[in-house]
């Protein structure tokens, strides 16, 4: 094999190719929601997005399924996901893993200015669902900014920064907007999930009771939370506003059926017809769709 061949089939590029295939493929078995709101991102933040996303996801898989599925304790859980946190700062760091999720997310991290003031406390509310089943408002707060505010930040790093030669510190109005957005994300899952989540993983996020009025005060923060971040989307880059507002739009009528039912329904959905009319509106420029705050 000549030299000339021998680079081209084990070079850092094409690792770097097969680790941001692995972390699409990971995407692409876990979310048909999220792989269509990904598909309207331009070609610059798209595969960066994903990267960012698949770490996610395994972490998540790691407390919330198939480890326990595949017999392990929660101790072991936790060692495991210390590990893999280990792991993501040294990548950052060295800018190379033997993971390829990991190795695909550190070089997101390294060119978009993701540091470990973000990962740290995702991870830190991925160790929570080891152990606290119950959440009161301060500690569901921190669970939401560790599990979903900051994976907002990191994708509006992407966003800002993605293609850059030197990144830089998105505008405090995208920050909140990002927040926000990813606040609605979690406390809409929060109410769809709250079923599986009280009889299966026997946790309680939102610490609702009986009471009607503690679950409409939870929609109406989502559609403050979504109005808010509605009107920082028109400020990102053009690559990036189309998937954003289908993701935003899409929440937003979850956020409708959640409110048209009592909650002893199955999991609400969007039926694929309607995600499609969502995706089409926002991939025809249409702004975010207005939500009553």
């Amino acid at each position: 094999m000549s030299t000339v061949r021998a680079a081209s089939t084990t070079g850092l590029a094409l690792y770097n190719q097969a680790a941001a295939d692995a972390a699409a493929t990971v995407i692409a078995r876990y979310s048909t929601s999220f792989g269509l709101a990904c598909r309207l991102l331009g070609p610059r933040p798209r595969p960066h997005v994903r990267n960012v996303y698949a770490l996610v996801r395994i972490a998540d898989e790691i407390v919330d399924g198939p480890a326990e599925e595949a017999g392990l304790s929660p101790e072991i859980a936790g060692e495991i996901l210390d590990q893999l946190e280990g792991e993501t700062l040294s990548a950052i760091e060295r800018g190379f893993s033997s993971n390829l999720v990991v190795h695909a997310f550190a070089g997101t991290a390294r060119g978009c200015g993701i540091g470990p003031e973000l990962v740290r406390p995702f991870f830190a509310s991925m160790r929570t669902d080891l152990g606290t089943l119950r959440h009161d408002a301060a500690s569901h707060d921190a669970y939401v900014y560790g599990s979903a505010e900051v994976v907002g930040l990191m994708c509006l790093q992407v966003f800002v920064n993605a293609g850059t030669q030197h990144p830089v510190t998105p505008p405090p109005e995208l920050v909140d907007g990002a927040r926000r957005l990813g606040a609605a994300f979690q406390d809409v899952n929060f109410l769809r999930d709250l079923r599986h989540d009280e009889t299966v993983l026997g946790r309680d996020y939102l610490g609702l009771s009986t009471a009607d009025g503690e679950r409409a005060a939870v929609l109406d923060r989502i559609d403050s939370d979504l109005a808010i971040a509605a009107r920082a989307i028109p400020a990102l880059p053009a690559d990036c506003r189309r998937a954003v507002t289908a993701a935003h739009d899409l929440f937003a009528e979850l956020a409708v059926r959640l409110r048209a039912c009592d909650g002893g329904e199955d999991r609400v959905r969007v039926p694929d017809a309607v995600k499609a009319r969502l995706a089409a509106r926002a991939l025809l420029g249409f702004a975010p769709r207005e939500v009553r705050a």
